[in-house]
């Protein structure tokens, strides 16, 4: 389990295929803290260490399932991405709480300057079977974009946009994000819930 407050963007220093499967090799500043079998988020999905070969790098695997839901498939050697470790339970849940399993892609529609911060509108595909899965958001509710916590502003029914501050922006790979990048989504435990119980309920 996850908070969705990001700990480090960190480069990726080599992405190779295993049959249906990629290999990420990731450096980051908390390597030598890590262990085999411990679960990092990698722009929000939860991905367990597989190697830690001494030099300061650590290596994830993700399989097709994780691809096709996800924007881990378009990593390449360079490309800045989310990390945070899982939350331990005796401190704050500064964010709120992420699972780690990401939902569905989105794709950056704007970004628009305003007043120091950045407001970034994102588009998802959106079925009546998505919808009743709870794959929806609401008006200053929780959303996890590339494993960044965030309150949603201006709630549609296939997008949202969300306001980033400046510290934000900088700390993670949100600043590389422009029209046409894709994202990675997981909606707010609780509406899933929600939905799942109103269909039990007919």
């Amino acid at each position: 389990m996850f908070s969705g407050i990001v700990e480090e963007a960190a480069r990726v220093v080599k992405v190779t295929r295993n049959g249906g499967n990629i290999d990420i090799t990731v450096n980051c500043s908390f390597t030598d803290e890590l262990r085999i079998d411990q679960s990092v988020a990698h722009n929000g999905v939860c991905l367990t260490v597989v190697t830690l070969p001494g030099d300061g790098t650590y290596t994830v695997t993700a399989i097709q399932e994780t691809l096709d839901r996800s924007n881990l498939g378009d990593m390449r050697e360079g490309s800045l991405v989310n990390l945070e470790r899982s939350m331990m339970m005796n401190g704050r849940l500064d964010g709120h709480i992420v699972q780690g399993h990401v939902d569905c892609t989105a794709v950056c529609e704007s970004v628009e300057e305003m007043d120091g911060s950045r407001y970034y509108k994102f588009r998802y595909t959106v079925t009546p079977d998505l919808v009743a899965k709870g794959y929806m958001t609401v008006e200053k509710g929780s959303v996890t974009v590339n494993g960044v916590s965030l309150t949603v502003c201006d709630s549609e029914r296939d997008s949202f946009r969300v306001a980033i501050i400046p510290y934000t922006h900088e700390h993670t790979n949100f600043k590389e994000i422009a029209p046409g990048t894709r994202v990675n989504l997981e909606f707010d435990i609780i509406g899933k819930y929600l939905a799942r119980l109103a269909e039990l309920k007919g």
